[in-house]
């Protein structure tokens, strides 16, 4: 028996796929709260407004995923956001005390905007003059300064890279948090350069594809494919760029949760790992004080969660789990009564130049709208700066001041809010800093070396955004034997 460590998205999806794998007998979840789906959360209120406290999208052009919403029956709940819409089209950088929409079609590459101080295309043959620099890895700050110049990451990169891991560039590694981007670079002495050559290969292998396929799949005599996804067919046809889901995007891992429980899977709730023993043919778990035996583990908890169960036996992988960061997130949800938006976007992202304790602001009501009467923002605070700005911050009212606050600054809004929630998200985005793809190495290694009946999956390690994790605990699973 195989026993999972947490039921948020990553450990429920690692079941799900599980359930394929014949070399997987049978599974078992361990839980330590009462709940599942980790960092995705959706609090309905009285009214029935959503308050998302984690992610609340996903990017339409990952289509796997778009299957597993089909497969799991959840197709009517699924609200697209097409390319011509507000969100998909607009987001706003706050810098200079001023709104700045970032560049969103071709034009806008050659015309000289008011956030950067050239034209996008001028930073672009920056990229085509700077020579190549092989590196093994290096900061994402001091990768795109070399190659595009100090405008664009202080002012365009830094606040995007705040918005998805709440982290500050000097620290985030190039090659782990930019991997297409750092590798055509050093596959071809520039990143458009390489771009354009991943593009072209990529035209050109569909076209040969499209040449050699046979015309019936009797002529090489084997099983029709499953029919083709008629979600994705339609997230295709109309153009989708991001999608959410009504009634909240906690919907999403409720649903895997029950999939996986109709077709056997046992999720132990309040169940707490405290100890891992690895022995010559079992894992021995300690649980809620008590002793089990299972063949395996998979665990999706954080790197460093982890890290406490296994130091006693294993102090080097240990150390190594426990030098994979994590920063916290202050969210503060807001609920207006009408719309109050002088804009209508995705969102407003803030750079770490700006000094101030805002790393962005989301427009919940105009990305998956609720109630067209009335705008729902939330606020995301702190992140790699959260013990600069709230060291001292202690209570739900202070936040919920310093939001409110910023908000009104930044969007020029007079009205209170008729309702809020704060929340704070301890440790909840794990941060690839420099050298993270040497330490993921060195921890595959030492599990393969001492023959570790222990299998990872989660943010901690590949990606944090939703589809990237869920795709890395599939793979996981299937590279059980």
């Amino acid at each position: 028996m195989t026993a999972i460590l947490g039921a948020g998205i990553s450990g429920l999806s690692a079941a799900y796929y599980g359930l394929n794998n014949p070399k997987i007998t049978s599974l078992v979840i361990f839980e330590a709260s009462n709940r599942v789906g980790g960092w995705i959360r959706s609090l309905k209120q009285p009214d029935g407004t959503i308050f998302e406290q984690g992610p609340r999208v996903i990017r339409a052009n990952s289509l796997q995923i778009l299957e597993l919403v089909e497969e799991l029956e959840l197709s009517a709940e699924i609200i697209p956001v097409k390319y011509n819409h507000d969100a998909a089209r607009n987001r706003y950088i706050y810098s200079n005390n001023a709104l700045h929409c970032v560049p969103n079609s071709i034009s806008g590459l050659f015309t000289k905007n008011t956030l950067l101080n050239r034209p996008l295309t001028y930073h672009l043959w920056k990229d085509f003059k700077a020579r190549k620099v092989t590196k093994d890895d290096e900061s994402v700050y001091n990768f795109m300064e070399r190659r595009f110049g100090k405008d664009l990451p202080e002012k365009l990169i830094a606040p995007v890279f705040c918005g998805i891991y709440g982290g500050d560039i000097h620290e985030l590694s190039a090659k782990s948090c930019m991997t297409s981007l750092f590798e055509a670079e050093q596959k071809h002495g520039s990143i458009v350069k390489g771009l354009i050559f991943n593009k072209f290969h990529e035209i050109l292998k569909k076209k040969k594809e499209t040449e050699t396929k046979p015309e019936t799949d009797t002529e090489i005599n084997i099983k029709p494919n499953k029919p083709p996804s008629q979600l994705v067919q339609r997230a295709k046809t109309e153009v989708w760029r991001i999608w959410g889901i009504e009634g909240g995007f906690e919907q999403l891992p409720q649903k895997l949760a029950k999939n996986i429980t109709e077709r056997g899977i046992n999720i132990k709730m309040q169940h707490t790992c405290e100890k891992l023993t690895f022995n010559k043919d079992y894992v021995e778990l300690t649980v809620n004080g008590k002793s089990e035996k299972y063949s395996q583990v998979i665990s999706s908890l954080p790197a460093k969660n982890l890290a406490n169960l296994v130091q006693e036996q294993h102090p080097h992988l240990s150390k190594e789990l426990c030098s994979i960061p994590t920063v916290s997130i202050a969210v503060v949800n807001l609920q207006f009564s009408e719309n109050v938006l002088p804009i209508s976007a995705f969102g407003v992202l803030v750079p770490p130049k700006e000094k101030i304790p805002i790393l962005g602001v989301l427009f919940d009501s105009c990305v998956v709208p609720q109630n067209s009467k009335m705008t729902v923002l939330t606020v995301m605070m702190g992140g790699a700066w959260f013990q600069q700005y709230f060291s001292e911050c202690s209570s739900e009212e202070q936040f919920r001041t310093v939001a409110i606050k910023y908000v009104k600054e930044i969007l020029g809004i007079d009205e209170d809010p008729k309702a809020f929630h704060v929340s704070i998200l301890k440790d909840c985005i794990p941060q690839y800093t420099l050298g993270h793809e040497q330490r993921l190495n060195r921890i595959r290694k030492y599990i393969a070396a001492h023959k570790i009946p222990l299998v990872l999956c989660g943010s901690s390690y590949q990606a944090v955004g939703v589809p990237d994790v869920i795709l890395s605990a599939k793979q996981a699973v299937s590279d059980i034997n």
